[in-house]
């Protein structure tokens, strides 16, 4: 059984960058089947909205409509993949998400529970 769980800091000031990261067990983010470890969010009152996936082999993806502003990256050793959101302001208040795309299918077959974000100063 394949889990999920995001981690970072609940409140992040504007202008600051967002640090999260998922840690993964019972399956490795290098495993040979094509997966996307993907970073998905939901602002307060909106629907989900796909971040950016790094995949099994290290691959990255990201939104166009967040441009520079995001970036994902993955420690092996630690079987952990991360999201980094750089100059957030208060439209990035959100519940991240990390989640498992089975890859070519855009079936997410694993979730993480999710982690609140609030930006404000």
């Amino acid at each position: 059984q394949v889990q999920l769980q995001e981690s970072g800091p609940g409140l992040v000031k504007p202008s600051q960058t967002l640090s999260l990261t998922c840690t993964v067990s019972g399956g490795s983010i290098t495993a040979a089947y094509v997966y996307y470890w993907t970073w998905i969010r939901q602002p307060p009152g909106k629907g989900l909205e796909w971040m950016g996936a790094i995949g099994s082999d290290g691959s990255t993806y990201s939104n166009p409509s967040l441009k520079s502003h995001a970036s994902i990256s993955r420690d092996t050793s630690k079987n952990q993949f991360s999201l980094q959101l750089s100059s957030v302001t208060p439209e990035d208040t959100a519940v991240y998400y990390c989640a498992r795309e089975v890859g070519g299918t855009y079936y997410l077959d694993y979730w993480g529970q999710g982690t609140q974000v609030t930006v404000s100063s």
